[in-house]
């Protein structure tokens, strides 16, 4: 077998620099969809905050559920200290019929029961309700409970229904059944309220699907952030203590809804139970220097302090410890909540960092950068003394390079593929700055939000190309740059976690965010499937490889060329390399990684030489891979692109690869037993 290429890796040349695993870290944001999928409510309007747009006297998502002639619904007033509304039903006895409220939902089997939690409130004559979850199509009772009230005062209910079977259009149904016994009808009779209604699975991870949950855990993230465009009108103590207590608020930066049901002491749950360190962006488009370092306060304070006095009481009494800390998300962004100049930025910067740093002078701060080097000489000269890490963010697409969905689909592959290279002249340019001035030797880069983004956020038809194996080896190509610049680099999150936009690497359902005209969500009978992107099957290939530092890498291969950008200006893309590749090594010296990216149309055979390592012992291909670039998953075949693993022979420090096209790879290779003793000796 004749090899086209050659990979020459060296293992006794080692960087000084560690890797440092928030490089494969994600991103968490209330975008869109992002936390409908994340969470694990099937019910929306929980707090019948909605107005009733859809029906007369109902909120939002709910509609009647009555054979009463006479069943009247309104939207009230929420109870004491609550936010939203609270719903109404009139019902009269005379009707001898059953009335409620009804929502269309999808269920999964649960045998342990949904806890259904009901506030309400009724007059006295009503002494019960019954809940049940039915198949919309066939009226088949999936799950049923019976809830006595008992109380004409506001009060909390809480039952179990198991869910005998999947079910994708099913229906909640609360009412009091017509076999209720009956009474005089009167003014002051046949009132029912509710004031909020949930359902929550027995395997949901807090209030996270667990779904979700496992798909992140194997993410090996490294770091969480939560951030976003929404972040810059967000006011952290809208978002703690009791949940009903807690108002429901316009989403300024997505509009529709903000989630009341993942604040701050839900996001360190997630983050705790994943094992990953959270990274908080604070408001600082309209909030204020005090209010950061109040947050700050909350989560790092003692008991004792006015601040994490209320996260105790909210039942939290130790300190979360929270060390990394981002002020300001694409402020430069004509969009963003508190947009303003670079020399405006930096002297608020200054002040919230002044004021975060004296609530705990042990965090970390992130300030807001740019691609642009004119927004970030003026933030460094002013304030870098109080920056530890510069952030950016790297989308890569199609409009740099003037094409558009009509572009032969082989020219916006090359160009889409050339990600790293772009990545790689915005890193030097920052390179040069930190070099610059003294003052700036002890900066690091952290690239907060990074992923393909095709087109514009706008009207798109059909599959996201973002979910295509063409874009994960964009991704792939991008992490390796970021791996050739860990010493600069220490931070990456992809984005974003789940739905959102089109970029989100684990998928619930199948509606696209940025799909505004298309079919409503659970048009294909699968709304619960929950699967991964092949992006997601890249970074779970790269995090999981127990990294430490990289080591030098030749690589002799053939080259492509990608269309020139639009504007004239950015990298030279006559004369890419068709192989992109970085080699790294463990901690023990014992196992050494090739992340092989091949970016061409064609198959290659690879020879690997190397040197400095064990002469013989075990090897692993990871691949992924499909017969066609475009090939996307979904709830249809949520499993198209995924890892497979193959085992190679290795000896006399040389093996064979064959490296489909447009495929992502990581070769681990583990030294024998006398090659891991001589590591240790080394």
């Amino acid at each position: 077998m004749k090899a086209n290429g050659a990979i020459r890796v060296d293992a006794s040349q080692v960087s000084d620099h560690r890797i440092n695993s928030f490089v494969f870290g994600h991103f968490v944001e209330d975008i869109r969809d992002h936390m409908d999928a994340m969470l694990a409510f099937p019910l929306k309007d929980m707090d019948f905050e909605s107005m009733d747009h859809s029906y007369r006297g109902l909120s939002g998502y709910w509609r009647p559920y009555t054979n009463g002639r006479n069943t009247k619904y309104a939207l009230e007033p929420a109870a004491a200290r609550h936010s939203g509304h609270s719903q109404a039903v009139r019902i009269y006895s005379d009707d001898e019929a059953y009335a409620g409220i009804r929502q269309a939902i999808a269920v999964q089997e649960d045998s342990d029961g949904y806890k259904l939690t009901l506030y309400a409130r009724a007059s006295v004559e009503i002494k019960f309700v019954a809940a049940e979850i039915v198949d919309c199509m066939t009226e088949e009772e999936l799950g049923t409970a019976r809830i006595q009230l008992e109380s004409h005062d506001w009060a909390e209910y809480e039952a179990r229904l198991p869910v005998k079977r999947e079910c994708e259009r099913a229906e909640l149904r609360i009412y009091v059944p017509a076999e209720h016994p009956r009474w005089l009808d009167h003014v002051s009779t046949g009132m029912l309220w509710f004031d909020h209604v949930s359902l929550l699975p027995s395997d949901s991870a807090g209030f996270v699907r667990r779904q979700v949950m496992e798909l992140t855990g194997e993410l090996n993230a490294g770091i969480m952030r939560l951030a976003g465009n929404y972040i810059s009108a967000y006011h952290w103590q809208q978002g703690v203590g009791p949940i009903y207590e807690r108002p429901n608020l316009v989403n300024e930066a997505w509009g529709g809804w903000a989630n009341k049901y993942f604040g701050t002491d839900e996001f360190i749950r997630f983050c705790r139970e994943l094992g990953v360190e959270p990274l908080i962006c604070v408001n600082d488009g309209s909030g204020t220097p005090e209010e950061a370092a109040a947050w700050v306060e909350y989560c790092n304070g003692a008991a004792d302090t006015p601040y994490g006095r209320m996260r105790a009481a909210n039942g939290h009494p130790e300190p979360y410890g929270v060390k990394y800390w981002e002020i300001g998300n694409e402020v430069w962004g004509a969009w963003q909540v508190g947009h303003c100049t670079a020399e405006q930025f930096a002297e608020r910067y200054e002040q919230f960092a002044s004021a975060m740093k004296a609530a705990d002078p042990g965090i970390k701060l992130l300030a807001c950068g740019d691609a642009r080097m004119d927004w970030n000489k003026p933030l460094l000269e002013r304030a870098s003394e109080q920056i530890d890490y510069l952030t950016i963010h790297l989308y890569h697409g199609c409009p740099r390079f003037g094409m558009n969905d009509h572009t032969p689909k082989l020219e916006r592959y090359k160009a889409m593929v050339s990600f790293p290279e772009w990545t790689r002249e915005t890193i030097q340019e920052l390179r040069e700055l930190f070099g610059s001035n003294e003052r700036y030797a002890h900066l690091k880069l952290a690239v907060t939000e990074y992923n393909t983004m095709y087109y514009p956020n706008t009207i798109r038809k059909g599959l996201p190309n973002e979910h295509t194996l063409e874009a994960a080896v964009a991704n792939a190509a991008n992490l390796n740059e970021f791996l050739r610049s860990s010493d600069l680099v220490e931070i990456g999150n992809f984005s974003d976690l789940v739905n959102g936009w089109l970029g989100g690497c684990i998928r619930v359902g199948d509606f696209y965010a940025d799909q505004f005209r298309g079919k409503a969500p659970g048009w294909t009978g699968k709304g619960t499937v929950v699967y991964g992107t092949p992006t997601y099957y890249v970074m779970q290939m790269y995090a999981n490889r127990g990294l430490s530092r990289v080591i030098k890498s030749e690589t002799s291969c053939g080259t492509f060329r990608a269309q020139a950008p639009a504007s004239g200006a950015g990298p030279k893309l006559d004369e890419l390399p068709v192989l992109d590749v970085v080699a790294c090594l463990d901690d023990s010296g014992g196992k050494l990684t090739i992340f092989i990216v091949n970016r061409g149309l064609e198959a290659e055979t690879v020879e690997v030489a190397l040197v400095g390592f064990a002469e013989s012992g075990e090897a692993r291909l990871f691949e992924l891979t499909a017969d066609d670039f475009e090939t996307i998953n979904s709830v249809w075949q949520p499993e198209a692109v995924t890892c497979a693993t193959h085992e190679l022979t290795y000896a006399n420090r040389r093996l064979i690869c064959e490296l489909k096209a447009s495929s992502v790879y990581a070769l681990e290779v583990t030294a024998g037993r006398q090659g891991k003793l001589a590591s240790a000796v080394r």
